[in-house]
């Protein structure tokens, strides 16, 4: 194998190719992570055939210029595959591929590039799809605590610190209190310009309305505990490539190297192994045209296709306290415990189901149904869907935010929407409900005056009352017994 360094439009890039004279198909993979990272996936790709180019996104590591994310890489995605076209050792087929931002650099050159720079196929994981999609739940709520990370280690500069954000919050444990929290990089002791105007985006759903134009095969892979697994699916549904696949494992963002509950031996793939085999499918039109894929079903150990048909259950859970409750952004519910505090008045409602008289397999959406009022003009409301095994060991399975606007006092009915489960529940399972007005530091306090959650200046307490009556949790589950398969049949079909 042969190591290569160029710059391209002034941007760093290291080549790997093949042993052999080529020409050779090629893999492209721009990252704003340190290209220096990927140098054992470029030495896989090589043995097995492909040239393997892998480059830094401007401004950061060995690039110049100026780090803006999200704004650059489809001009220079673009100029990169031209110059690959024009090398000998090309044959001008061309894969675009990486996971995150990685993935986003891969999408905007299959959806944004003109025709001579669009690559044969893409392999999009974990897919960040831009700026509005990261920083905000689809309802708006801010995800502060992953974007305060991202930022704090990778923005404003050209290298990484990926402790940035634990080593500040050791510092000051109350770092994502003080307010306003566009005030943040002052507090982080650092330059962050870019930070007031992420939260001006808002704009979702441009690279998912694309995904429909598009017209080359598409592989996504994500994870079930991954923050983006809708966007990965919401991806895979709207392709309008010749083919399309889907793998969602029982992953976090990390994928196979970040496990989380449910998984199992069969959940643990040789990605690499699939990805090449997959590419290959795809550079030489052996992929069947379609949607398919396979998903993990979580305390199960097995797979099923994506297309596994499942129908709605409505579960009525029972309050157990808190119907009225107040929603205190100086003491809001957190994120990150699952205890629920004894105290009074009580910080959330809470409710739950009997037992399961029999195991349970979950697949697809989930989503609770409120009947509720507020006593501020501004509520956000948090569901937190949490199982308790026989045991009574809690395992958090699914949230989701939104955020209202309605007249003081008035009640409303609204839906809000948990995300996407791949899951088992054994027989004895209760699920509890809850409700709260914040889901702090995952998510952005509401002040509840009306002001923007990340310049306002002031907090209110709100309080709440939900309706038990008109409480119902939503759940997709099998319709029949699960039919297994194998992972690789399904993507490389």
């Amino acid at each position: 194998m042969t190591p290569l360094a160029a710059t391209v439009e002034g941007l760093a890039t290291d080549v790997r190719l093949p042993d052999g004279d080529g020409p050779f198909p090629t893999v492209l993979l721009r990252t704003p992570y340190d290209r220096a990272r990927h140098r054992d996936e470029a030495r896989g790709w090589a043995r097995r055939g492909f040239a393997a180019v892998v480059q830094d996104v401007r401004g950061r590591f060995g690039s110049p210029g100026e780090w803006r994310p999200y704004r650059d890489e489809a001009a220079d995605g673009a100029a990169t595959a031209r110059w690959i076209r024009s090398r000998p050792w090309s044959d001008g087929r061309l894969v675009a591929t990486g996971a995150s931002y990685g993935a986003h650099c891969a999408l905007v050159l299959a959806l944004d590039a003109p025709d001579d720079a669009r690559p044969d196929a893409v392999l999009a994981a974990v897919p960040a799809l831009g700026a509005a999609e990261t920083a905000r739940e689809p309802s708006g709520v801010e995800r502060l605590f992953t974007r305060a990370g991202w930022w704090a280690a990778h923005g404003d500069r050209p290298d990484s610190d990926d402790t940035a954000l634990t080593r500040a919050l050791t510092a000051d444990p109350g770092l994502l209190t003080h307010l306003p929290l566009t005030d943040l990089p002052r507090r982080l002791g650092r330059d962050l310009p870019s930070w007031p105007g992420l939260w001006r985006h808002r704009d979702r759903g441009r690279l998912v309305a694309r995904a429909a134009h598009a017209v080359v095969p598409l592989l996504a892979v994500g994870g079930h505990h991954d923050h983006f697994t809708d966007d990965t699916v919401d991806l895979w549904h709207a392709w309008g490539g010749p083919s399309a696949r889907l793998l969602l494992g029982p992953w976090g963002h990390g994928l196979t190297g970040a496990p989380g509950p449910g998984a199992g031996p069969a959940h643990r793939l040789a990605l690499g192994e699939l990805y090449v085999n997959w590419a290959r499918r795809a550079l030489t039109g052996r992929l069947a045209p379609g949607h398919h894929g396979a998903l993990a079903l979580g305390d199960a150990d097995l797979w099923l296709p994506a297309r596994s048909r499942t129908a709605p259950l409505t579960l009525r859970p029972r309050p157990v306290h808190g119907t009225v409750f107040t929603a205190d952004p100086d003491r809001p519910a957190r994120s990150d415990d699952l205890t629920v505090p004894a105290g009074d008045p009580p910080d959330r409602c809470l409710l739950a189901t009997e037992p399961l008289p029999r195991p349970l397999d979950l697949l697809g959406p989930a989503r609770v149904r409120l009947r509720a009022t507020a006593d501020t003009p501004s509520a956000d409301w948090a569901a937190r869907l949490v199982a308790l095994d026989p045991a009574g060991t809690a395992e958090r399975l699914a949230v989701g935010v939104v955020r209202r606007a309605e007249p003081v006092g008035r009640k409303t009915a609204f839906t809000v929407e948990l995300g996407r489960l791949a899951r088992r529940l054994r027989q004895g399972t209760r699920l509890r409900l809850e409700i709260a007005g914040h889901h702090f530091p995952a998510h952005a306090r509401n002040p509840h005056t009306g002001a923007d959650p990340m310049t306002a200046d002031r907090l209110l307490a709100s309080r709440r009352t939900v309706d038990p009556a008109g409480v119902a949790l939503t759940l997709h589950v099998l319709t029949s017994p699960p039919t297994p398969t194998e992972p690789a049949e399904e993507i490389l079909r």
